[in-house]
């Protein structure tokens, strides 16, 4: 615990100088100015993205069904997210440096001239948000217990993670939380090799690991040979490790990632279109450079016969058993490191959806900056607080939680596409997009309806949907005065 705690007083440290440096302005406490550099940008995004479910839930799936999640994340999600971080990133980029906006809810609303449907997206947004938030309070207190064997207790965990958060969204801003992220993403890419290094010299190297998995379990060296065992997955319908499972976890998760609100207001803050385009090209290299270790630590710790205790996670087991302590803290630290970095983010980027497209818009208009100040601290305690009471009563695993928010996100995708690219998209079809998709998708996540239709995931034809609707509603009606269609398209025009 005294590494965590030293840990915790460091990045709190880096928070406190961020927040001397931060003015009281909104573009300077939610996006930095838009001055970030590539690497800054790059390992914000990085350390924001990879959370409890890098560290735990994914090793967790290859301890239970083999590797082959890494296609899924490592390689598939690394390509296809860069590819959207310059479909969606860039056009967003573009407009936002013209226009001023700090939301996507606020870039939408504005286009199509709707308080409405301004808010539709914010509170879209954060009702997906919060099993994410609630993710990373799960993930820590797992991490705990499996560290201290139980003597700290799971509700401890999460109620550290949460209190450390709520002080530092409140301290910090983003230039805060970019800074630390950058210390943590470099923090947890070493970590996690170096745990990688230390388990295969005990055990005498990586092809003595593999031998020993290919000897217990040599189904999981073949793609899909794991997944017959394994229902964790249950969403999958028994699809797991199918081409049309990956293809279609693949596209909902990448998707999803593009629209979470701390991963797409990261589209509005580089300095340059150079530091943008820069940083989705090396993406998929940092991608790999953590994914590919964390998930391997999972499936080998399945062929050394290492015994998870109920309610824990095995990258701790694995380091209690192979590591001696303070290095399995250290590199638990760097799982908290994950976590902190994606809730700080979500929190920031949560409370400026609520103020700037909930609260002003449709409360108070005339608020002053201080109260939306105090309006946005306050949501930051209330979401933080709500998601901890919930995470105690854990409603699943890490991986399904994960997922489900995932193919939340996904369905803003395609209408915030069309709207980007299509000038002749209304206030009338995104809105149908938006709430067809949307209802499609939160029928099947909460009845029992269908998870896959001809093995494809149900995510993937709500998806559709919106798309369907969005165009096929905007194709049939007119734009109504106030959409400003010409400004808008102006603004997406690169220099």
């Amino acid at each position: 615990m005294g590494v965590i705690a030293a840990y915790l007083v460091v990045a709190l440290a880096v928070g406190l100088l961020a927040y001397r440096v931060t003015s009281r302005e909104a573009e300077d406490y939610y996006l930095a100015s838009r001055s970030m550099g590539t690497v800054v940008l790059l390992f914000t995004t990085f350390a924001t993205l990879l959370s409890a479910f890098t560290f735990f839930g994914g090793p967790d799936l290859a301890f239970n069904a083999g590797p082959e999640w890494i296609l899924v994340m490592g390689l598939m999600d690394g390509i296809l997210f860069a590819i959207l971080w310059y479909v969606v990133g860039y056009k967003q980029w573009l407009v936002g440096r013209t226009q001023g906006y700090v939301t996507l809810g606020e870039m939408l609303g504005d286009r199509f001239g709707s308080t409405g449907l301004r808010a539709l997206v914010a509170g879209i947004s954060l009702f997906w948000l919060f099993p994410y938030v609630m993710l990373q309070q799960m993930g820590a207190g797992e991490a705990l217990v499996g560290l201290t064997d139980g003597v700290v207790p799971y509700w401890a965990g999460a109620a550290l993670i949460t209190v450390f958060m709520i002080i530092y969204v409140v301290l910090a801003g983003l230039r805060g939380v970019a800074w630390t992220d950058t210390i943590q993403g470099l923090f947890m890419l070493t970590v996690t090799w170096a745990a990688v290094a230390w388990v295969l010299v005990a055990v005498g190297g990586p092809s003595a690991a593999t031998s020993a998995l290919a000897e217990t379990n040599p189904d999981f060296l073949a793609l899909g040979g794991g997944a017959g065992s394994f229902d964790l997955f249950t969403l999958s319908g028994g699809d797991l490790y199918s081409a049309k499972w990956m293809v279609s976890s693949a596209i909902t998760i990448a998707f999803g990632v593009a629209m979470f609100p701390q991963i797409n207001q990261r589209f509005f803050v580089a300095k340059s279109d150079r530091v943008l385009k820069r940083s989705f090209a090396l993406w998929p290299v940092l991608v790999l450079l953590l994914f590919v270790p964390a998930f391997m630590l999972g499936s080998w710790a399945r062929g050394l016969g290492v015994t998870v205790p109920e309610g824990g996670n095995v990258v701790p087991a694995l380091l209690n058993e192979y590591t001696p302590v303070w290095f399995a803290a250290l590199v638990i630290a760097g799982a908290m490191a994950a976590m902190m970095s994606s809730s700080d983010s979500m929190l920031l980027s949560g409370s400026s959806y609520l103020t700037r497209d909930i609260y002003r818009p449709l409360v108070d208009p005339d608020a002053s900056s201080q109260r939306e100040g105090w309006v946005a601290r306050a949501g930051v305690v209330a979401f933080a607080v709500i998601a901890f009471v919930a995470s105690l009563f854990r409603p699943g695993s890490l991986v399904q939680v994960g997922d489900t928010a995932f193919g939340g996100y996904a369905q803003l995708a395609l209408p915030v596409i069309v709207a980007l690219y299509w000038t002749r998209t209304n206030r009338n079809g995104m809105i149908a997009g938006l709430v067809g998709s949307q209802a499609f998708y939160l029928a099947h996540v909460f009845s029992p309806l269908p998870a896959t239709y001809f093995g494809w995931d149900f995510a993937l034809y709500g998806m559709l949907l919106g798309l369907v609707l969005t165009v096929g509603v905007s194709a049939v009606t007119s734009p109504t005065a106030d959409e400003k269609t010409t400004r808008f398209t102006e603004g997406l025009r690169a220099d």
